[in-house]
């Protein structure tokens, strides 16, 4: 019988935090970085990484940084 609690992949779980949450995914020295919009944001952010994966957030990138771009 096969494992069913293999932790998923990283790039599985940026691409369902990305496409669920305002935030992005900047690249530094090849490494992703977590952009989000408001600190409510990365609190669900981390809260919704770790209940779902069982991972904690800054398992899978490698930093979360506030956005420094005012949205109109």
């Amino acid at each position: 019988m096969g494992d069913i609690h293999k932790v998923a992949e990283p790039d599985h779980i940026i691409k369902d935090v990305v496409g669920k949450f305002p935030c992005r995914v900047l690249w530094s020295e090849g490494r992703p970085c977590l952009e989000y919009q408001r600190e409510e944001d990365v609190a669900l952010i981390t809260e919704y990484v770790r209940t779902t994966y069982n991972v904690e957030l800054l398992d899978v990138f490698f930093t979360a940084v506030e956005s420094l771009l005012v949205e109109p």
